[in-house]
């Protein structure tokens, strides 16, 4: 498979430097997480606008936002349902009307969670991701009585080594127990995160998706299973539209942050989230803003420097965090801001800066427009 025959994105790789430098008005009490309901908007309509006849169906992960209110936004443009990470999320996403969920985890089903599970299988439909015999039948036993089958899709290693299995003779072995057991398999399902490496690694980790996907595919039609769901995942690839793949579950496209920006995936206008802090403290060639690890995390790339990035101040660096402290390199001779000083920080990684957030600041035109609650935030299990 070739590059060109990857949907990418319009406005191809692009710079940093690039980044808007948002505009709000008024004050606000920082820190805070500000999201561009615009960008939003149209970053939800531009993948879908991509995926248009490719036959490829789109269910977003929502661990990037954790919104009702921005989940709402990618249903009503088209997405199919919505893939969540663990079951505290599908409680939330499921006590707010959606009734399609894939938790895209292998699911543990003993103690607690096996009543939890039970509860969000009655409720609507509901379908859970397997990576072992044992854990098919766990799940089983959880559900069991319940009226109908539990839908599962097993999980393949296409190559980032975190869960999964790496041939399709295990495919073969775990859909089989899960089948023996009462359970429904529908598919399988893969992610495709050894596309974070570098810009170019997107595109052999999509190769490997579509591979492995296929080939996993192949093995559980030929024992008989119909396999209606093959689903791949990340950001950085979710333009696959080749092969057997017909369902995509990338996350972070619609906020976008800095490492998006930097691997290509994201256009700089499409970063629609950022954390608004105030300079705190000033030295020569330094400064400090109210958003240290705790608002910033301390998620950092290969291909970029420090915590963050700052679209006012493109040459500066956010050297270090601190719980409430971020530490601001400037080159010498680099004008930088003024004490007390509202700036704005594109993070390196958006999805768990948006769980540090009990709520987010809406805005439109620069204009704040609600403060949305972060519905799922704090959802871990």
């Amino acid at each position: 498979m070739s590059r060109s025959d990857l949907v990418s994105d319009t406005a191809g790789i692009a710079r940093l430097a690039d980044i808007p430098t948002p505009r709000l008005s008024g004050i606000l009490d920082t820190p805070a997480l500000v999201i561009e309901l615009d960008r939003v908007e149209a970053n939800a309509q531009r993948l879908m606008d991509a995926l248009a006849g490719t036959g490829v169906r789109l269910r977003p992960h929502i661990k990037t936002h954790k919104s009702l209110a921005l989940a709402a936004i990618q249903l009503e443009r088209g997405a199919i349902g919505l893939t969540v990470g663990n079951l505290g999320e599908a409680e939330v996403f499921a006590a707010g009307g959606v009734a399609d969920i894939f938790i895209a985890y292998p699911v543990w089903a003993g103690g607690p969670k096996a009543a939890r599970l039970r509860a969000l299988h009655e409720a609507g439909f509901l379908s859970v991701g397997i990576d072992s015999s044992e854990s098919a039948v766990q799940l089983a036993k959880a559900v069991a009585g319940s009226g109908r089958p539990l839908r599962v899709l097993v999980e393949v290693d296409s190559g980032d080594h975190r869960t999964g299995v790496g041939s399709p003779e295990a495919v073969v072995t775990i859909a089989e127990a899960a089948r023996s057991a009462g359970l429904d398999v529908v598919g399988v399902f893969t992610h495709g995160g050894h596309g974070y490496a570098s810009p170019e690694a997107r595109y052999s980790a999509a190769e490997d998706e579509v591979r492995t996907l296929g080939d996993a595919s192949d093995a559980l039609g030929a024992r008989g299973f119909e396999v209606s769901v093959i689903s791949a995942s990340s950001t950085p690839t979710p333009g696959v539209a080749h092969g057997q793949i017909n369902e995509i579950r990338p996350g972070t496209y619609l906020l976008g942050d800095r490492q998006q920006v930097a691997l290509g995936r994201i256009p700089a206008h499409g970063v629609a989230a950022y954390v608004a802090a105030t300079v705190v403290s000033l030295r020569p060639g330094e400064f400090v803003v109210d958003a240290g690890a705790k608002s910033l995390t301390k998620d950092v790339h290969p291909i970029v420097r420090g915590q963050g990035f700052l679209p006012a101040y493109p040459d500066a660096v956010i050297e270090r965090v601190a719980d409430y402290h971020g530490i601001v390199r400037l080159p010498t001779g680099s004008p930088g801001p003024a004490l007390g000083e509202m700036v704005v920080i594109v993070p390196n990684h958006v999805c768990p800066v948006v769980d540090l957030f009990d709520s987010f600041v809406a805005v439109r035109g620069g204009e704040v427009v609600a403060v949305m609650p972060v519905d799922a935030r704090g959802r871990r299990g």
